[in-house]
């Protein structure tokens, strides 16, 4: 039943959230990861899409935004949802806040019914309740409202067919109620006026939020009569939502999203795609907008033997030390191929440069017997030696062409040092064109370097004269003494 459910194809209308990509739902996040097609607009976050398989198509289909003139016709939308799905595939047509929030997928839902195509609706967070939220607005609160109307700004307030919900709206405002404007700041001077115009109180607190749930988030706060000169004033620009009621003064107690240490940066990550998310997650929880360019990736090394060799004999050293998280995935993967696992070490000790590389051990069941206080290889060699290294026997995994100061310092201790390759480095064929753009655009106010490798590879891709007017205009922060000494020497001010 499974495989003939698969061949008749499904559209999962699926809410992406208002910006933050820690909104995403998990069945939102699950039917990405499996999907065969996604059919998204400008308002999906565009980092959402990595968790789209490999294989799959994207369609972009955004009304307006960045991509601005090359939006889809809906009647199109409609007929690339009803035509995948009949070849057999799953298709997630993925929109922005929630699909039955001004998001026409009531439309996109009767006409997959209409068609005979099996569909399933996945709400998203709205911005109507999030975005307020994130500017420290709820949009009920029990001593200030017990109603709150969402309605979209594209409608114009005096024409007869919407004029009598906009005069409630008015009513509601009055009354102390909350009115959620979306899509509201083409007209926005048009609505305000009006909803004064139906009775609302000039003096109500408006406030009007500019990139809501992301790094670059603004919040304009001004009585309902002034917010439309405040708005011109300030250049708030959309997309934004628009919040007018009583409960908007409670944002000067309660905000707190603009309030967090890196709110409203920009930060380039360089890690390797599969190290990125990790630090994408705690920039993210910090107020900022992580910018991922991975400039290198990770490639098995070009002859295997040698760290297929070592790992058979893991339990015949007595330290195996590694550097990298990237070490310890090369070495179990080179367990692994040969059936080994974890017991391997037996009764050998393992050094890790830093937590990130324990936590990355740790995930195979295994801790570190020693990590150092700074995490890097100079002072593990250096806490090595004080326990006593002199007629050891070491492994050391690492990358091709890593530095040496580690095995000379505890060689010249007097420990026996077997380096084995356990991975190589490159730089990426096809870097984001977009991260680029936004680097030249001098959108970035950080740029973070894990490794000499690292710089190198972004110099690769910028060329060096651009990296350095790049970097003259941020903050460059680099991950050990080593990486630090790296972007000097390509003349960037660490």
């Amino acid at each position: 039943m499974a495989d003939a459910a698969r061949r008749a194809g499904r559209v999962y209308l699926v809410g992406a959230g208002p910006g933050d990509p820690g909104l995403l739902t998990v069945r939102a996040a699950e039917l990405l990861a499996r999907c065969d097609v996604v059919v998204y607009d400008y308002l999906a976050e565009k980092s959402l899409l990595r968790q789209v398989p490999p294989h799959a198509e994207r369609i972009y289909v955004g009304k307006t935004g960045a991509h601005k003139g090359a939006s889809a016709r809906q009647e199109r939308i409609h007929e690339v949802l009803i035509e995948r799905a009949r070849r057999g595939l799953e298709v997630v047509r993925l929109k922005g806040g929630d699909p039955f929030v001004f998001g026409r997928g009531g439309e996109e839902a009767e006409e997959l019914a209409a068609a005979g195509v099996a569909f399933e609706v996945v709400p998203g967070v709205s911005s109507a309740v999030a975005v307020p939220a994130y500017a420290g607005i709820p949009v009920t609160h029990r001593d200030h409202n017990t109603a709150m109307a969402v309605v979209t700004g594209h409608e114009d307030p005096s024409r007869p067919e919407g004029r009598t919900d906009w005069i409630a709206l008015a009513g509601l405002a009055a009354r102390g109620g909350t009115v959620v404007i979306l899509m509201g700041m083409k007209h926005l001077r048009r609505n305000l006026d009006f909803l004064i115009e139906a009775g609302a109180p000039p003096e109500v607190p408006t406030a009007v939020i500019q990139q809501g749930t992301r790094a670059e988030q603004r919040t304009l706060v001004a009585p309902l009569a002034e917010a439309a000169d405040a708005v011109e004033r300030e250049g708030i620009k959309p997309p934004a939502v628009v919040v007018v009621g009583q409960v908007v003064a409670l944002r000067e107690r309660i905000a707190w999203f603009e309030r967090r240490p890196l709110a409203g940066r920009r930060v380039l990550v360089t890690r390797a795609a599969d190290a990125a998310p990790s630090m994408e997650r705690a920039l993210l929880e910090l107020g900022a907008e992580p910018v991922t360019l991975p400039t290198l990736e990770i490639q098995p090394p070009l002859d295997p033997r040698p760290l297929q060799e070592a790992a058979c004999r893991l339990g015949t050293f007595d330290w195996v030390v590694l550097g990298s998280a990237n070490a310890v995935a090369a070495l179990f993967a080179a367990l692994h191929a040969q059936g080994l696992d974890a017991r391997a070490f037996g009764a050998a000790r393992i050094g890790c440069v830093g937590t990130g590389t324990a936590r990355a051990l740790e995930a195979h069941g295994l801790r570190a017997d020693l990590i150092p206080d700074e995490h890097v290889s100079d002072q593990l060699a250096a806490d090595l030696i004080a326990r006593g290294i002199s007629g050891r026997r070491v492994l050391l995994p690492q990358a091709a062409q890593g530095r040496d100061a580690l095995t000379r310092m505890l060689r010249d201790a007097g420990a026996t040092v077997e380096v084995v390759t356990a991975y190589r480095t490159a730089a990426p064929n096809r870097p984001d064109p977009d991260a680029l753009r936004q680097l030249r655009e001098g959108r970035i106010d950080t740029l973070t370097f894990a490794s000499p490798s690292s710089v190198r590879h972004l110099a690769a891709m910028l060329g060096e004269e651009e990296l350095r007017r790049v970097a003259a205009r941020a903050t460059v922060a680099c991950i050990g003494q080593i990486t630090a000494e790296a972007a000097r020497q390509l003349g960037l001010p660490v």
